[in-house]
């Protein structure tokens, strides 16, 4: 048992307070490497909660589809975009269950979804590599082991948390731009706030 057997219930009853639980703003990473991505690329979001980074995006010009699996996420996920004025393609999905095409995607963002234990976690980094082109880019961020001692978000397990050893043989097949480890004060609303050991990954599919 790891606190996650009713994930649509959980992440439901977290979106369902007042407010964005993780803020209205993009995660630093991603704005940090958005430019990646050219106008009018098709960028998945992936887990994307209330819709913070699929908006941002969709602000940005790209043709952005995103998905997570609490309705109520992405029911406010929506109402952002239609105050923003964008079009993002959302979906209510559970991240376990997903089919994943193949070479559809000119970019995946991946932003803190790491309530996924080891196995699952493995299916859904395939099925990234799996979706994104020939030529398409991976924007990756996470927590690190030592985020256990901060405690300032994450999952409190530490089989959840990335190493550079465990994204490096995830994307094996990818061309590793830039991976670094690093340490942060996070103010990404209530979910993410604090010092935190966070972990960013940008690859790009040969």
């Amino acid at each position: 048992m790891n606190g996650f057997e009713d994930p649509k219930g959980t992440w439901n009853k977290r979106f369902s307070a007042d407010g964005f639980l993780f803020g209205l703003e993009p995660n630093g990473w991603l704005r940090e490497h958005a430019d990646a991505w050219q106008t009018g690329a098709r960028v998945l979001a992936v887990a994307d909660g209330e819709g913070r980074n699929s908006v941002w995006l969709a602000a940005r010009g790209l043709r952005v589809d995103a998905f997570d699996i609490s309705d109520v996420g992405v029911g406010k996920a929506r109402q952002l975009a239609a105050r923003q004025g964008v079009d993002v393609n959302f979906a209510v999905a559970d991240i376990a269950q997903l089919a994943w095409p193949e070479n559809v995607y000119d970019g995946v963002a991946a932003i803190f979804f790491q309530f996924a234990e080891p196995g699952l976690r493995a299916r859904i980094f395939e099925g990234i590599v799996r979706c994104l082109k020939p030529g398409g880019t991976l924007v990756l961020q996470g927590y690190t082991p030592r985020q256990l001692e901060y405690r300032t978000g994450g999952p409190p397990f530490a089989s959840h948390m990335y190493t550079q050893e465990l994204l490096r043989d995830a994307f094996a097949g990818l061309e590793i731009v830039e991976l670094r480890e690093y340490e942060a004060e996070l103010a990404e609303g209530t979910g993410h706030k604090g010092q935190s050991a966070l972990i960013g990954l940008v690859a790009r599919k040969p």
